[in-house]
């Protein structure tokens, strides 16, 4: 009897355990619909012209040894390096990027052979330096004058912000406005009068197109006029180089709780 006792309340536990089960949604449920959620993905970038640039500048030196080539490079490179400092470039924005010393071939094919063969011409040494400058205006002046120095291959500009904190900072804020407006939107909609900033979560943007949001734009959610670029690149008059802007921001997932 003890046994049998037992297997019945264990199976009067089995029984109850779905029933409780199948309440604890309803009331999730109940809950949801007192306080719905509103979730959001805000994105908001702001331009302004680059204050900064990045260029590789290279010397090659060829000679039949490879003692040679190094020496003729080495030399090469010093009267470059001696010109980039003087063209008022700081030390801790010249960089060398890297320095090889390679054998290089001929290929000649013999009259009547099946096939050609190579044959050694001599060394081919080789120095990449990448330097960064914060004076867009003269850029073109500062390529002129290190191809005047020896520099045999030059790759870029590559524009950059210097310090996109700010650019973020007033990003963050106008996107903070902009999810607050159109959680609000949906709140008055549905018959809510407020709501609760529950959760942010943050990513960075780099890309010059808007990201569709849920909800509608509003015009009384769109903050000033963004900060004014730096004074540098505005008065840029390099006729060769040619800047235009860069764009930075910031992309939040926000989660609201509407209230009554």
């Amino acid at each position: 009897m003890r046994v049998l006792l037992s297997s019945v309340a264990f199976a009067t536990c089995l029984i109850a355990a779905p029933a409780a089960a199948q309440v604890a949604p309803q009331t999730s449920i109940a809950e949801m619909a007192t306080t719905p959620l509103v979730k959001l993905q805000i994105a908001e970038n702001l331009r302004t012209p680059p204050d900064e640039a990045s260029i590789q500048v290279g010397t090659q030196s060829r000679a039949p040894t490879a003692v040679a080539a190094t020496a003729a490079n080495k030399e090469k490179t010093e009267r470059l390096l001696a010109t980039i400092r003087r063209a008022g470039l700081r030390e801790r924005d010249i960089q060398t990027q890297g320095i090889q010393l390679q054998p290089e071939y001929d290929y000649v094919q013999d009259p009547g052979a099946r096939s050609g063969r190579q044959v050694f011409r001599g060394y081919l040494a080789s120095n990449t330096i990448q330097l960064k400058t914060r004076d867009i205006p003269r850029l073109t002046a500062l390529l002129d004058t290190l191809t005047a120095a020896g520099a045999d291959s030059v790759y870029g500009p590559n524009f950059a912000i210097s310090d996109p904190s700010l650019l973020r900072r007033e990003a963050r804020v106008r996107a903070l406005a902009r999810g607050m407006a159109e959680a609000m939107e949906y709140a008055r909609s549905s018959g809510f009068a407020r709501v609760t900033l529950l959760s942010v979560e943050e990513g960075t943007s780099y890309r010059g197109t808007d990201v569709v949001v849920t909800g509608r734009r509003l015009e009384y959610a769109t903050p000033a006029a963004p900060p004014p670029p730096p004074s540098m690149a505005a008065q840029s008059s390099d006729s060769l180089v040619a800047p235009g802007q860069l764009e930075t921001g910031v992309v939040l997932n926000l989660i609201y709780r509407m209230e009554r």
